[in-house]
C-alpha cells in the first residue's frame, strides 16, 4: 500500500485518518509550502487561485495545534460569506470527528442571518474552533458571549473579497481583542493595495507564498465565444442551454436584478432554474443550495458572490450572460467547472462592445474557440477579429514596401507610376515569403 505523504508533517494519527478518508495522499503545492510554516506558529500570506487546496493548507496544522483539554477558543476562522464559512466549518467537522471521543475537539459556526440569541445560548461552553462571518463573530464578542482573548490564531480567508464587502473593519476589531503575539493567516486570490495597511498592522515578517497557476484557468476548460448578432440575449441563452444539456450549469450575471430577470426568462421558457444572489434571505439561499446539491436544478443563475463564496460540485458548464467588469472574476467564474480533473465548458455570449474585454482576457493567456448556432446546432466559425488581423498584416506589408522604395532627390516624370509598380512588386514578394514561412 502506498504511503500517505502527509505523514512526513508528523500530524496526529486522527488527522492522518481524516486525511485518508478525504482521499488525500499527496499535498498540493500550497499545502507543501504552508503546513510547516503554520505548524511553527509563523504568520503567513497565501496567494492562490481557487481549487489549490488552500483550505486544508491551514486547517490541518491549525487542528494539529489545538489543545483538546482546554475548553476555550483557540482559533478564529473568518470568511466573507455565509456559504463559504459553512463550507469551511463542514471541512473542520470532517477532520475533528476523528478526534479522541473522551476529549473531542469542538467547533462552532456563527454567521449572519441566523438567530443571534440562539447563537449566544450555544456559547454556554466555548468552542475551541470558531468559524464564521466577521460581523456575527464581532457581535458575539461585543455581547461578551464569545471570548476570543486567549485565541492565538486568526484566519482571514478570501481577504480581497472581505475588503470589497467592507468586513475588514470587523476583522480588525476581532484581532484587537486577541492575544498580542497573534498568529495571522491571510488567504487571498489577489493582494490589493487597500489590504496592505491591515497586513502591516498585524503581521511582522509574514511568510509570503504565491502559488502561481500553471495556467490562468484549469487545463480542461474549453473557453467558447458565441456572438449575439441580431438575436435576443435570453433566447440565445435558452438555445445554448438546451443544446449543451449540461449535468449542471451556472449562468453568471453582474447584478442581482439581472440574475432575477434571466432566471424568470428561463423559467418562462420551461426550464427548472435555481438562483443564488445577495437579495435572497438566508433561509432561501440555504434551501436553494440544498436543492442544487441534490441535483433538483440543472441550471443555476448567480451573481459573482457565488463564484467566490460557494463550492458547487459537478458543474459541467459555466455561461457568462455578461462579462464581469473586473476581469479577474472571469477566472473565478470559470473556476467553478473542470475541478478535480474533470473537463468543463466556459461559454461567453458577446457583443461588439465586449471586444476590449475579450482582448484583455486573451492577453491574460485565455484561448477562445469561436462557435455560432445554426439550424439548432453549434457550428465552429473563424476568428472573432479575423478582419482586423488581415488589415493589420496588410498595413505591415505596406509599411515594409514603403521602407524599401526610396524617393529620389529629384522627381522625374512618371515617378509615381514607377514607385507604385515597385511597391506592388515588393508586396507580392512579401506575401510569397509569408505564405512560404506558414
Amino acid at each position: 500500500m502506498e504511503k500517505n505523504q502527509f505523514e512526513r508533517f508528523q500530524l496526529q494519527p486522527f488527522i492522518l485518518e481524516a486525511v485518508s478518508e478525504l482521499g488525500f495522499t499527496k499535498p498540493t503545492e500550497i499545502q507543501e509550502r504552508l503546513i510547516p510554516t503554520i505548524l511553527r506558529g509563523e504568520n503567513a500570506i497565501g496567494q492562490s487561485q481557487t481549487g489549490t487546496g488552500k483550505t486544508h493548507a491551514y486547517l490541518l496544522p491549525i487542528i494539529q495545534k489545538i489543545d483538546a483539554l482546554t475548553p476555550e477558543v483557540q482559533v478564529v476562522i473568518t470568511a466573507p460569506t455565509r456559504e463559504l464559512a459553512t463550507q469551511i466549518h463542514q471541512e473542520v467537522v470532517k477532520i475533528i470527528k476523528h478526534s479522541d471521543a473522551k476529549h473531542p475537539i469542538t467547533s462552532k459556526l456563527f454567521v449572519g442571518g441566523t438567530d443571534k440569541q440562539r447563537a449566544i445560548d450555544k456559547l454556554k461552553t466555548q468552542p475551541q474552533i470558531v468559524v464564521g462571518t466577521p460581523g456575527r463573530i464581532n457581535d458575539l464578542v461585543k455581547e461578551q458571549a464569545l471570548y476570543v482573548h486567549k485565541a492565538k490564531t486568526l484566519v482571514v480567508d478570501e481577504a480581497d473579497l472581505m475588503l470589497d464587502m467592507g468586513f475588514i473593519k470587523d476583522v480588525d476589531q476581532i484581532a484587537a481583542k486577541m492575544v498580542e503575539k497573534l498568529q495571522i493567516l491571510v488567504f487571498s486570490a489577489t493582494i490589493p493595495e487597500k489590504l496592505k495597511p491591515f497586513l502591516k498592522k498585524y503581521m511582522e515578517n509574514p511568510k509570503y507564498t504565491h502559488v502561481a497557476p500553471q495556467q490562468v484557468t484549469a487545463a480542461k476548460v474549453e473557453h467558447v465565444l458565441v456572438p449575439l448578432r441580431h438575436r435576443k440575449k435570453i433566447d440565445l441563452l435558452h438555445t445554448m442551454l438546451k443544446l449543451y444539456n449540461p449535468y449542471l450549469a451556472i449562468v453568471f450575471t453582474n447584478t442581482k436584478k439581472m440574475a432575477d430577470k434571466v432566471a424568470d426568462g428561463l423559467i418562462e421558457r420551461g426550464l427548472r432554474v435555481g438562483r443564488v444572489h445577495g437579495d435572497l434571505s438566508p433561509r432561501e439561499r440555504k434551501k436553494t443550495m440544498k436543492q442544487v446539491t441534490e441535483l433538483e436544478y440543472q441550471f443555476v443563475v448567480a451573481t459573482d458572490l457565488a463564484a467566490r463564496g460557494i463550492d458547487i460540485e459537478g458543474v459541467s458548464h459555466v455561461i457568462n450572460f455578461e462579462l464581469p467588469s473586473d476581469l479577474d472574476f472571469y477566472v473565478h467564474r470559470v473556476g467553478r467547472t473542470a475541478r478535480a480533473g474533470y473537463s468543463g465548458i466556459a461559454a461567453t455570449m458577446y457583443e461588439p462592445s465586449d471586444e476590449d474585454a475579450l482582448n484583455k482576457l486573451e492577453k491574460m493567456g485565455i484561448t477562445f474557440t469561436n462557435y455560432d448556432i445554426e439550424k439548432e446546432e453549434f457550428v465552429k466559425i473563424g476568428e472573432r477579429n479575423r478582419r482586423k488581423t488581415r488589415q493589420r498584416q496588410t498595413d505591415e506589408i505596406d509599411e515594409k514596401a514603403k521602407s524599401h522604395v526610396r524617393k529620389p532627390s529629384k522627381v522625374k516624370p512618371g515617378y509615381k507610376k514607377k514607385m507604385t509598380r515597385e511597391m506592388d512588386s515588393i508586396k507580392q514578394r512579401q506575401r510569397r515569403l509569408k505564405k512560404r514561412s506558414k
